[in-house]
Formats: C-alpha cells, structure tokens, sequence
C-alpha cells in the first residue's frame, strides 16, 4: 500500500495527495482518505471494477449498499432524481455531514446501490474532499475504511495495522493524522419527497434536523 502524507495546512502535500489519489482513482484502484468525518475507502463510483475490489478490501457483504460522494448539487444530479422539492432541501443540508437517500439514475451501478433503485449521496463541506472531487470525472465511495463489522478508524497507524498482509488492500494511503470526530454522517431518506425520514443520526443536531424535515411534510 502506498503513503502519501496529507498536511491540510501545507499547499504542496494538498496537491500531492490529490494528485496520487486522482491518479489511482481513474486506473480504478482504491485510496484511503480522510474526509469530513472518518476516514473513507474511495473507488470509482461508476466502475464496476473497483466497486467489486471496494467489497473484497472491506469484506462487505454485496447486499450492503455503498454511499457516494460529489462535489455539488449539479454533480447530484447527473447520478441522482432531485425534483424542485428536494432540491429545496438539499440547497439548505448541503455541504455538509448530511447523506441523503435518492432515487438513482442509469449511470450509478446496481453492485454499488446492492440492486436498489436508490443511492445514498453526500456533499462534502471539507476543501480537501471538494478540491479530490473537483480532479476526476466520477463520484467516489464513501463506505468507511475499517473491515465489515469493526469500528470506525480514527488514526493512521490503526489503518496500516488493519491492512497490513492483507491481500486485498487499498492501493493508496493518504495519511492525514488523527481524525477528530470519528462521527459518521447523519443520513436521510428522500425517496418519498413527501414524507422525509430521518434514518442515522451523525454530525448534526437531532431537533433541528427532524424540525427542518417537519416543514416538508405534508
């Protein structure tokens, strides 16, 4: 597994790390990167390839969907069904450590959603994240970096030791430190835009998520 030391406060090693993690994501490998909240295993979203790969890293059951991340609403759209309704509810949520469940389009693969007609979307807040997403073409994976069934992993150290002689490994590690939060992301379901369901609380206040939702209930 490949490092790539990620200070997000030092321009040259931001650059670096996007460029060693843009370069293995469009040849279809896997990179671990810190995201707005936890640590994350990132695949081409679009590549039925490295999805497959994605699953034998994690050991994730292939009924398990996998969340993806983009750089904005415009980007949301070209992989999810966002009428004006949603759209008024993702312009208020989004950036930020909010997922929402949608209705997908053609172009998300179905071993990504686990057959489903939805996918689980998030824009991040993070500059690092958006300046990844900004490098390629595609939507990246989401799905936390520990193995099926562990916790979530805050710390390099605990990353190397996870995949350490493990056949199936990610091809990249961009080693940003210690994680703060270790909270994953508060996750909605707007499948039925008019009934909006609060399924995982995360990095967001419970009452003003359900009261923000009340308002388009109707």
């Amino acid at each position: 597994m490949e490092e790539i030391r990620l200070d997000r406060a030092k321009a040259e090693t931001t650059w670096e790390a996007i460029d060693g993690a843009r370069r293995v994501l469009t040849s279809g490998g896997v990179v671990v990167f810190p995201t707005d909240t936890i640590y994350g295993l990132g695949a081409n979203a679009l590549d039925e390839r490295a999805i497959a790969q994605l699953f034998r890293i994690k050991g994730r059951d292939k009924n398990k969907p996998i969340s993806i991340l983009v750089r904005d609403l415009k980007a949301a759209r070209r992989v999810a069904c966002i009428d004006s309704r949603a759209e008024a509810i993702l312009g208020r949520i989004w950036p930020g450590p909010v997922t929402v469940i949608l209705r997908k389009k053609d172009i998300i693969p179905y071993s990504l959603t686990a057959g489903g007609e939805s996918v689980a979307v998030r824009v991040p807040a993070d500059p690092w994240v958006q300046a990844l997403l900004g490098a390629v073409d595609f939507p990246v994976t989401a799905t936390s970096a520990n193995l099926a069934g562990a916790q979530n992993i805050l710390t390099a150290d605990e990353l190397r030791q996870t995949f350490a002689g493990r056949q199936d490994a990610p091809d990249l590690l961009l080693d940003a430190g210690d994680l703060a939060s270790g909270t994953p992301s508060t996750i909605i379901d707007l499948t039925d835009i008019r009934n909006p369901r609060l399924v995982r609380m995360g990095l967001a206040d419970r009452a003003t998520i359900e009261a923000f939702l009340n308002k388009f209930i109707d």
